[in-house]
């Protein structure tokens, strides 16, 4: 297994708002998340590391309190995924009824554990996994933005939400409210395959198939490779405006 994260500020921004973690647990179990902050110059980046700090403490202490335990038959890691997402929301939200200044600070969320070739995957927002595999790139995670929720009620077509002037506006976030539904999912991918975790700094400006291609463009992958892939679509999305921060992490099975 490799992997590969880089995070950039941006053109437009002068804050990094953005954070993420990797973790590998054992030889074929990888853990990554992605958040994307929101609520000022101070509260995004403080909702973002917050978030992402807690949800890789939780899977941290599961796994110190019962080794190996990704592998163990009985345990549901997606009951794991959605409990520590729970506790990263819970933690914004207390951080911020502390802080004045902190008030209303919330971040999206994509999470992920990576068994051999099962993939388990947690969101709450818009920030997206996508899993690139058989030639074909297909995002696993479901926005929750209003303009995804047009979609989903017919209302809008996909294109026109590609290009909403409202594609940014979200309706879920980690930390807003006491409580937030994080959204599940479970998929396989053979060996070959990557998947890739992102903010909307990155599918602003890059489409699924431009990601798709450049992970695939090389006849063999090599961790020097893949850091080039992600940077390579950093600066993509940098050249086309940058408007706001940048996230890229991949796996590759």
């Amino acid at each position: 297994m490799l992997f590969y994260g880089k995070t950039d500020v941006g053109r437009k921004r002068a804050v990094n708002q953005d954070n993420f973690v990797i973790r590998k647990y054992a030889d074929d179990v990888l853990f990554a998340v992605v958040c994307d902050g929101m609520g000022g110059a101070n509260g995004g980046n403080v909702a973002s590391a917050i978030a992402s700090d807690t949800f890789r403490e939780q899977l941290d202490a599961a796994e110190r309190e019962h080794p190996s335990f990704f592998g163990i038959p009985g345990i549901d890691i997606l009951d794991v995924l959605s409990a520590a997402a729970t506790d990263a929301n819970r933690a914004v939200y207390r951080t911020a009824l502390d802080d004045p200044e902190l008030e209303g600070m919330g971040t999206t969320l994509v999470g992920c554990v990576l068994v051999g070739t099962n993939l388990y995957v947690v969101n709450v927002g818009d920030s997206r996994l996508y899993a690139v595999r058989d030639g074909e790139i297909e995002q696993i995670s479901h926005d929750h933005s209003y303009v995804q929720y047009l979609v989903d009620t017919g209302k809008m077509t996909p294109e026109e939400a590609r290009y909403s002037r409202n594609r940014n506006i979200i309706t879920r976030a980690v930390g807003t409210e006491k409580t937030v539904g994080a959204d599940l999912f479970s998929e396989t991918a053979a060996p070959g395959s990557f998947v890739v975790l992102c903010s909307d700094g990155l599918t602003n400006h890059v489409e699924p198939f431009e990601i798709r291609d450049r992970l695939l463009n090389s006849e063999e992958m090599s961790a020097e490779e893949l850091q080039r892939a992600c940077e390579d679509l950093i600066a993509l999305a940098n050249e086309r405006g940058g408007t706001d921060n940048i996230t890229v992490v991949v796996l590759m099975i």
